[in-house]
């Protein structure tokens, strides 16, 4: 995965597709009683010409990190 393409090139996805999917990944957060506080779409990526949308993870407690590598750990296993 990257984050990176030809700048001759616009990305196809949107500030939609971004909101949308950062839906989805706070349900998921939730879902694993994770809540990232800081957690949204990186508004200041918007203003590039040919911007791709990107979502700020942001910072979290221990707590929090301890039980998301918990959860991905878990997935991982499965």
């Amino acid at each position: 995965m990257t984050d990176h393409f030809p700048l001759d090139t616009p990305p196809d996805d949107t500030p939609r597709d971004a909101e949308e999917q950062l839906t989805l990944l706070r349900d998921a957060l939730r879902a694993n009683a994770i809540t990232l506080p800081s957690l949204g779409l990186d508004l200041p990526n918007f203003a590039a010409r040919y911007a791709q949308p990107l979502i700020a993870l942001g910072n979290c407690n221990l707590a929090t990190a301890e039980a998301l590598t918990a959860a991905l750990l878990k997935a991982a296993a499965q």
